[in-house]
């Protein structure tokens, strides 16, 4: 099977003091995602920053200063965040995906503690003010994604805008919960199942893990379902290796890692997408285009409503 390699382009965790590589601005956005795709990625998965303070937002329009440039500029496949930040409440983290309608959209399966406090002791200097306090707050958090909300996610965004989703699983118990709404036909086959691993309060960066979460999966999905997976930091290219030895999919990105190995910074979000793909080349694998991507997933290809 083709694999398909998605980039996840900036995030809500890390902050500007962390890397000056992270992009900020829509026009930073935009070029790396452009350069990501170029690279090899098939999905671009986006969040918005405020271009003055980059604070995670979700305003729309914000999105709609980068959307049209991607869209214009490659044929990648856009997948709006509906789990904006952990500090976010429900309405904004939906604004996005509801005003633009993408063909994919980011769906996290469960609340759960998401604690990235560690990465403030790394950082000697603070560029603004909301930085550090939105860091080390992250331990007295709770990420919600209730059933009522997954539930209205689902309805809103699939039934009512068309819109697929990339199926983010935490833990064992999310894919549970995917099944469970399988089940009851809120959420229909091929899945896009998106295992994380590496997230303190979430699954560890344990290899026993990925090959625990990709059987359950299978057991509970076979055929209905293509397995994605990525690891939080430092262990990004290793569980990268290891999906592309099991023929699972893979993400990377600066929203999961700012570093391209020990101890050096990733330039750019094209430069893990560039070392990515010669991972997966070097374990014979190919990689998958957009409109093979689309094929697999069920998706319906670039609206009106994002160019």
């Amino acid at each position: 099977m083709k694999a398909i390699i998605s980039c996840a382009v900036t995030g809500s965790i890390h902050t500007p003091s962390m890397s000056p590589a992270l992009p900020v601005t829509p026009d930073e956005i935009a070029q790396q995602s452009i350069d990501a795709h170029r690279a090899g990625a098939a999905i671009l998965h986006l969040h918005a920053r405020d271009p003055r303070t980059g604070r995670p937002s979700g305003d729309p329009a914000l999105f709609g200063e980068f959307l049209p440039k991607i869209t214009a500029e490659t044929d990648a496949v856009v997948n709006i965040t509906t789990g904006g930040s952990t500090d976010m409440p429900i309405e904004d983290r939906l604004a996005a995906a509801r005003a633009h309608a993408p063909e994919l959209a980011s769906l996290n399966m469960g609340s759960m503690n998401f604690v990235f406090d560690g990465a403030a002791d790394r950082v000697t200097s603070w560029r603004h003010d909301w930085e550090e306090p939105y860091v080390r707050g992250s331990r007295d958090r709770i990420f919600a994604n209730t059933f009522a909300q997954i539930e209205r996610t689902v309805r809103e965004l699939g039934d009512g805008l068309g819109v697929r989703f990339e199926f983010e699983c935490y833990d064992v118990g999310h894919l549970y919960t995917l099944a469970h709404f399988a089940d009851r036909g809120l959420v229909r086959p091929p899945l896009l199942v998106q295992a994380i691993f590496g997230v303190l309060g979430g699954i560890g960066a344990d290899l026993d893990n990925f090959r625990h979460m990709a059987t359950i999966a299978d057991r509970l999905f076979g055929a209905d379902h293509q397995l994605s997976c990525f690891a939080a930091g430092r262990h990004q290219m290793r569980f990268a290796i290891a999906a592309a030895i099991a023929g699972a999919h893979v993400r990377v990105g600066l929203e999961d890692s700012l570093y391209l190995e020990r101890g050096r910074l990733a330039t750019s979000n094209a430069e893990q997408v560039e070392k990515v793909v010669r991972i997966l080349r070097e374990v014979g694998r190919e990689i998958a285009t957009p409109a093979e991507v689309r094929a697999m997933l069920h998706l319906r290809g670039h609206r009106e409503e994002t160019e």
